[in-house]
């Protein structure tokens, strides 16, 4: 048979009529039929196919059963992802602190001058470069406020000023100085480095005039001594005492911590002011 013959063949039985019958068995009585050709059943095959295929996807897309299918999770199960990926993403950013913080120590250990963290911000950044980070604006306000209620100003005189010269300060922490006073720097305090959970002391009589959190320092405690003398404690952990306080020389008043965004590590930043001047710490307290 050749091709032409094996061609025609095929197209006659494509155009055979089939008729397909269901039988009554005890009976042998017709209950249904149907006219069939093959050319009817393709179309009807792949029409079904089709229809098949439709109703599979909108089961998938639209129903709580494509939960049941390997490969699509559940709805607890991405609130599960989501919440893992933030938690790791702030693993990372505590890793980073921590090797940025074991850093310094190691370099201290060696007898080296760790380098200070500039705040001088590059001018002419690209525009691919800028990053916009998110702020409490409530927080922003209350240091602005808070700075012209005490009157801070800076200075560049560091020397002992003769009316407080004979008033004796309490150590707030004893541990190692990481970063000095520098008014060039415009670091107006000193950062010291202690145990873990260590203990913050007031350094003279006075009175609780700030208690609260900050954006930029954390838990911060501020408070009022005589001679126009203000004392600051900032990125504590835990504050023990409240606005209003009176505490005593060489008191507890909170815990050391990491608190705030302006900090590399768990610390004291320590700020001595006077009639609004800032002054430098190690020039009056022995640390």
């Amino acid at each position: 048979m050749n091709r032409k013959e094996l061609t025609k063949k095929i197209f006659q039985m494509l155009k055979d009529h089939y008729r397909l019958i269901i039988y009554n068995d005890s009976t042998i009585q017709t209950v249904w039929s149907i006219k069939l050709t093959p050319i009817k059943v393709l179309t009807l095959g792949s029409l079904g196919a089709i229809l098949l295929i439709l109703f599979t996807t909108v089961i998938i897309a639209y129903t709580p059963l494509r939960e049941n299918i390997p490969g699509y999770p559940s709805a607890k199960t991405r609130q599960m992802i989501i919440r893992n990926y933030v938690l790791v993403d702030s693993l990372e950013n505590e890793i980073i602190t921590r090797d940025k913080y074991f850093e310094k120590l190691r370099t201290l250990f060696l007898g080296e001058v760790p380098a200070e963290e500039s705040s001088v911000s590059e001018t002419g950044i690209k525009a691919h470069e800028v990053e916009f980070r998110s702020f409490n604006a409530d927080s922003v306000f209350q240091d602005k406020l808070l700075e012209e209620r005490l009157g801070l100003s800076i200075t560049k005189n560091s020397k002992r000023l003769p009316s407080i010269e004979n008033i004796h300060f309490f150590t707030p922490l004893r541990g190692m100085i990481t970063n000095k006073f520098n008014t060039k720097t415009d670091h107006l305090a000193i950062d010291i480095v202690g145990t873990v959970n260590a203990r913050i002391s007031n350094v003279l009589d006075g009175t609780v005039i700030f208690a609260g959190w900050t954006m930029d320092t954390g838990h911060s405690i501020y408070i009022q001594h005589e001679s126009n003398i203000i004392s600051a404690y900032k990125h504590n952990a835990e504050l023990l005492k409240s606005v209003g306080d009176r505490v005593k020389a060489g008191e507890v008043i909170a815990i050391m911590g990491n608190s705030g965004e302006l900090t590399t590590g768990p610390h004291l930043h320590f700020e001595l002011w006077h009639n609004g001047t800032a002054l430098d710490p190690e020039t009056y307290i022995d640390f």
